[in-house]
C-alpha cells in the first residue's frame, strides 16, 4: 500500500536538508560555507479509519489528518456490519 492520501493525493514528498557553518555577511561575519547536503522526506500524517460510503459500504481508507479533521467522511460505526448481515 503506498503512503498516499486516497481523497486528496497527498504523498511522500523529497527535498534536501543542508547544513551550513559560518556566521552570516549581514551579522558581521565572511559568509556561510555549506558542509553537509542529505537528502530527506516529509510524509503525510496518514491515517486507517472505515468509512460509510454514499452508496453504504464500509470500507478502510488511508486518509490524510487534514481531511479527517475537517469532517469530510461519515465514518463507520463499530459493528455494523455484522449487524446488517444478521438481518
Amino acid at each position: 500500500m503506498s503512503r498516499k492520501c486516497e481523497y486528496s493525493g497527498k504523498r511522500v514528498r523529497i527535498g534536501k536538508r543542508i547544513v551550513r557553518r559560518g556566521k552570516a555577511k549581514r551579522e558581521g561575519g565572511v559568509g556561510q560555507k555549506v558542509t553537509g547536503i542529505n537528502s530527506r522526506t516529509w510524509r503525510p500524517n496518514l491515517q486507517k479509519i472505515r468509512i460509510v460510503e454514499p452508496n453504504g459500504t464500509v470500507r478502510t481508507v488511508r486518509v490524510c489528518a487534514r481531511y479527517i479533521k475537517a469532517g469530510k467522511f461519515a465514518k463507520a460505526v463499530r459493528g455494523r456490519k455484522k449487524a446488517l448481515r444478521a438481518s
